[in-house]
């Protein structure tokens, strides 16, 4: 591989496919399943500490840890609110991962090829094993940088639209083209409505027809002109989460807004749209997250005007 050097607690998640389009086969999907196990797997206990499921009743689970009220809770989550326990469970692991690969197309989705001659056990543990790697990128304590290029199609568009902060130049194409072929992408289809909303991602599906990054609506993908602006872009982003910001704000920070957006209201007594209830929420999260080492330094940093020096 020849991507640039990234700075220190900083680490490339390769694709590694490029003779076959950087297609998302079996033995691929298993090695981006050990790469994110590799960079989220604490040294201490070797156990997987990758985020809380989205579900905001788990707050409750994190204000008993943090008041040390429940062992458990504080056994399970520690390692998210102090910044002890977060530099001792993420010692050496990094603070921002850059999901890469080489060549002309980012992903070209599942391997067709090989889905042919998979057992049914084996086509569905391809799948399984796509929504796993999903999961580990969505759920990574680290903010997951995509790096798109050329094309994204099928399960690459998914693979691209589930990381954090997607980059891609211009005319980097997304496609979900499953319909052609008798087998929509519906599994795709996921990432990829939350991220472009269901009209647009719909068309998407139905039509089986490319969209250019910079045709998807506004904002949704960081959009470059061309390559060495990719590059610079790709650099600033990461120094921006590697070197300017604390690593556990950033893991917990992800972690309350992907589960607020889940408030929707539909089963509260305030109805609406669920502003209400996630902006109490949220503010709980806050007065938590604002009992940490970082946000204490962050703040005395301000009123001191200085650079912080985080814990974490």
């Amino acid at each position: 591989m020849t991507w640039p050097t990234l700075p220190a607690r900083a680490a490339y998640l390769a694709l590694k496919n490029g003779k076959r389009r950087n297609a998302l086969s079996l033995a691929v999907l298993r090695d981006l399943r050990d790469q994110m196990h590799a960079y989220n797997t604490s040294p201490v206990d070797k156990q997987l500490r990758v985020l809380p499921p989205f579900r905001p009743e788990i707050l409750v689970e994190l204000e008993l840890a943090d008041a040390e009220r429940d062992s458990n809770a504080r056994s399970q989550y520690g390692w998210l609110l102090d910044a002890d326990e977060w530099q001792k469970h993420r010692k050496g692991l990094p603070n921002v991962i850059v999901l890469r690969s080489e060549g002309p197309v980012f992903s070209s989705g599942h391997d067709l090829g090989e889905l042919r001659s998979l057992s049914q056990d084996d086509v569905r543990e391809t799948f399984a094993l796509c929504a796993e790697v999903m999961s580990l990128i969505r759920r990574s304590p680290a903010p997951v940088i995509g790096v798109i290029q050329g094309l994204a199609t099928a399960a690459g568009a998914q693979l691209a639209f589930t990381t954090d902060l997607p980059v891609a130049c211009a005319s980097t194409q997304f496609r979900l083209p499953g319909a052609s072929i008798g087998l929509p992408c519906t599994s795709p289809s996921t990432s990829v409505a939350r991220r472009l909303g269901h009209a647009f991602t719909y068309r998407m599906l139905a039509l089986a027809h490319p969209v250019r990054a910079d045709q998807l609506p506004g904002g949704v993908v960081d959009v470059v002109p061309d390559e060495a602006a990719l590059e610079q872009r790709v650099a600033d982003t990461v120094s921006q989460i590697a070197e300017k910001t604390g690593s556990q704000p950033q893991a917990l920070g992800k972690w309350g807004y992907w589960t607020q957006l889940g408030l929707t209201g539909a089963s509260s007594i305030s109805g609406g749209d669920g502003y209400e209830d996630a902006v109490a929420w949220t503010g709980r999260l806050m007065a938590l997250h604002a009992r940490s080492a970082d946000a204490a330094e962050g703040i005395a940093a301000f009123f001191e005007k200085r650079s912080p020096a985080w814990k974490t």
